[in-house]
């Protein structure tokens, strides 16, 4: 039975309570932070076998639980992350994690279904797995860990993470602070877990150990490649690279475009998977988009010599798989214009150019503020440059047309897993309608992950029996 609203008041008013005089101690050799990843996930197997003792309703508080916490300290662990990582804008994480808190699906994704007929009944219901090793990247780092909190524990599981060495101080203020949220809320301590001290080495041991009974991954290739081949047999979700093209072709609204494109390039410093990287543009409106270009405050534009420059310096190895200078991953425009010898406003949120169609900035996945613009004859050659430079990812891409037949074209050509029309690729994600989740599995098919993703459904049949009408 749901939990209403006058229960969930009152199990996020002792949260509150619980939480207002708690502050992490460095003590905590009770968890939820060991020193090995052993006596994480033997902590975490305790913990998921109460907790999924514990029933949908009591699941449901804590959930409600993790959610308001995850608010009351979305822009303390903003600061923070900034802070340490050095990557993106602290506003813009702030509504990174209040996405996270807020649209990430709970206890409500779980359905069952029955089949009944003359022959008896079938239940279908979706059980956890068990233990869930979660790797989290440094460029969403706190957001990363709330939507996997909700979405892996709505799902019966428990967690342990294993987040990037560049974010681990922040991930561990929310991992103890949740921690502290679902015991406030009658769950048990420990059903998320870290490590002091993340390594390569330790995450790989992470996913091989044998106690592990589902993967998470959030990173780069190299991390899911070794999720995908490790330990024993185990479903793995991959969230992998994503390069996402963006075309705008004759029909479309250029000024709801240009203005679009600049703030979901722009956003945290362009650190999310799904933000817009290059703009292919139909030749036919190419003059108006960029006089529209020129007209935005935010935007600034570079000349051949320096975007050409500043590739250089930034993406040492250009490709499928660049090798990218960690200097300008996530920094703001202002920082890294510094770099070509220019001084300009840190209120810019996108450097922008003019560019072949196979600089390195097109080809690349660059996870920087700076948007190359490239054109095609028309729309047909702008959907085959934008499949090529995507990289067959199948990640995210969009389209700016009032042309349903070229929006079924493109869609069906990219087969993203988020495709957007008319608007920024935050769109896809939650900011619009729809679902919000920071792990997205497009290398392993499961596209914008929700509780279900992190279950194993179970079928029971009872024959000859049950059927009542």
């Amino acid at each position: 039975m749901p939990l209403n609203e006058e229960d969930l008041r009152k199990i996020i008013e002792e949260v509150v309570k619980n939480l207002e005089e708690y502050r992490p101690q460095k003590d905590l050799s009770e968890g939820p932070v060991f020193e090995t990843f052993d006596e994480a996930i033997q902590e975490a197997t305790k913990a998921q076998s109460i907790f999924q003792g514990l029933g949908l309703e009591k699941r449901e508080g804590i959930i409600a639980a993790i959610r308001e916490v995850s608010r009351m300290n979305a822009r303390r662990w903003a600061d923070m992350a900034v802070s340490e990582t050095k990557m993106g804008r602290v506003e813009d994480k702030v509504l990174k994690n209040l996405l996270s808190a807020n649209k990430t699906p709970g206890v409500e994704d779980l359905h069952s279904i029955s089949y009944t007929g003359d022959k008896g009944l079938t239940l279908v219901e979706y059980a956890p797995f068990g233990v869930v090793a979660a790797i989290t990247p440094s460029t969403n780092a706190v957001a990363t860990i709330i939507s996997n909190a909700i979405a892996i524990l709505a799902a019966g599981n428990s967690i342990v993470f294993s987040p990037h060495p560049a974010a681990k101080n922040c991930v561990q203020d929310a991992i103890k602070i949740i921690n502290q949220a679902i015991i406030s809320a009658g769950g048990p301590k420990n059903l998320i877990t870290t490590i002091f001290n993340p390594t390569q080495e330790s995450t790989k041991y992470l996913l091989c150990h044998e106690k592990i009974n589902m993967s998470m991954v959030t990173g780069g290739p190299a991390i899911v490649k070794v999720a995908m081949t490790a330990g024993k047999p185990r479903k793995t979700i991959a969230a992998g690279p994503g390069n996402p093209p963006i075309v705008v072709d004759e029909t479309a609204d250029i000024k709801n475009a240009s203005s679009q494109i600049v703030y979901g390039c722009g956003f945290d410093n362009n650190v999310l998977c799904i933000a817009e990287k290059e703009v292919i543009l139909v030749e036919k409106i190419k003059r108006d988009f960029i006089e529209e270009m020129r007209k935005n405050p935010y935007a600034y534009e570079l000349n051949s010599n320096q975007i050409d420059a500043l590739a250089k310096i930034a993406i040492p190895e250009p490709g499928k798989e660049p090798k990218l200078n960690r200097d300008f991953v996530g920094r703001n425009p202002s920082i890294i214009a510094k770099a070509i010898g220019l001084n300009i406003s840190d209120e810019i949120r996108v450097l922008w150019a003019l560019t072949s169609n196979d600089h390195p900035f097109v080809i690349s996945e660059q996870l920087m503020p700076v948007l190359p613009i490239t054109s095609a004859r028309n729309f047909e050659e702008a959907v085959e440059l934008a499949y090529k430079v995507e990289w067959e990812n199948h990640h995210t891409s969009g389209l700016y047309s009032m042309n349903v037949e070229n929006m079924t074209v493109m869609a069906r050509r990219m087969a993203c897993s988020i495709f957007v029309k008319n608007a920024c690729t935050l769109h896809g994600l939650g900011m619009g309608e729809g679902y919000a989740s920071m792990s997205i599995g497009t290398p392993t098919g499961d596209g914008i992950t929700k509780p279900t993703h992190f279950t194993r459904p179970l079928q029971c049949s009872l024959v000859g029996y049950f059927r009542i009408a």
